[in-house]
C-alpha cells in the first residue's frame, strides 16, 4: 500500500511518512519543527532541509512562523496533502472493501484463520524453543 501511495502521489518512503506524521501531528493540534520531525525519522539535519525543500515545492507542506519562537519555524502539510492522501487511501481502501466483502465465509474463515496461524508462527520466532514445545505457548484467538 505505501509502494503504491508513494507512487501515486510521486514521493519517496521518507516523504510520504514525513507528511503522515505532519498529518497526525495536526489532527492532534501539534506544531513540529523540522528537529523534531528529523529526530523522528531519523535523519540528518541535511536531508530533512532536503525533504522539507521537497514537500514545500511539490505543496504538500508549508513553513510557517513558529506560534511563540520567533527564531523557529513549524511545519504544517497543506489542505490539498490531506486531501491528496485521503484520496489516494480512499481509493485503495474501498477496493480492499470490495475483496474482503466478496469473500463467501468460508472463503474468510479460511483466510482468518491463515492470518491467525501467521501470527502464531512470527510469534514463536524470539520465544525459546523449549517454552513453545512445552506447552508454554498459547494461541490467542
Amino acid at each position: 500500500m505505501r509502494r503504491r501511495t508513494r507512487s501515486s502521489m510521486e514521493m519517496g518512503e521518507s516523504d510520504l511518512l514525513a507528511l503522515r506524521l505532519l498529518l497526525e501531528a495536526e489532527r492532534s493540534g501539534a506544531a513540529v519543527q523540522p528537529k523534531e520531525l528529523a529526530a523522528r525519522l531519523g535523519m540528518t539535519s541535511a536531508s530533512m532541509t532536503a525533504l522539507v525543500d521537497r514537500l514545500v515545492s511539490s505543496g504538500h507542506i508549508t513553513r510557517e512562523p513558529h506560534p511563540t519562537d520567533r527564531r523557529a519555524v513549524i511545519l504544517k502539510p497543506t489542505t490539498g496533502a490531506d486531501a491528496e492522501v485521503r484520496h489516494t487511501l480512499g481509493n485503495m481502501h474501498a477496493r480492499m472493501i470490495e475483496v474482503a466483502e466478496s469473500l463467501t465465509p468460508e472463503q474468510a474463515q479460511a483466510v482468518t484463520e491463515f492470518l491467525q496461524s501467521m501470527r502464531d508462527a512470527v510469534d514463536q520466532i524470539d520465544m525459546p524453543q523449549e517454552l513453545v514445545g512445552a506447552g508454554h505457548f498459547h494461541k490467542a484467538r
